[in-house]
């Protein structure tokens, strides 16, 4: 039951955070930005939130500098839409998944335009 609490949480704070992010108007957190993954801790007091840009790595590391400055204000929004008793303490990861998916999506496309051929 405790694994289904914590990962309900975990999706939870995805899907606030995503909605979030698109409303933050800081420069640094610009472009197509993906919430990869929510990882939170047994006790529920720290969330690793993984960052990925369709643009690549650095676009990334910049959006998780601007969410790093936004933390407070970032918390202070899924603590009140969530109705949580504690609101974990948020940890920006950048990630480059989506930027690998679209690098295999293409290969697989010529792969495929080479087989017609």
């Amino acid at each position: 039951m405790a694994g289904y609490s914590k990962a309900r949480i975990a999706e939870d704070i995805k899907r606030e955070l995503a909605a979030i992010v698109r409303e933050l108007k800081d420069p640094r957190v610009q472009g197509i930005l993906t919430v990869v993954r929510v990882d939170v801790s047994r006790d529920a007091s720290f969330a690793r939130v993984y960052i990925s840009a369709m643009e690549g790595i650095e676009t990334a590391k910049l959006a998780v500098s601007g969410l790093e400055s936004a933390k407070g204000l970032i918390r202070r929004e899924i603590g009140g839409r969530l109705r949580l008793r504690a609101t974990p303490e948020l940890r920006f990861i950048a990630d480059d998944s989506v930027e690998q998916s679209v690098i295999i999506a293409k290969k697989l496309e010529e792969l495929k335009a080479n087989s017609e051929d």
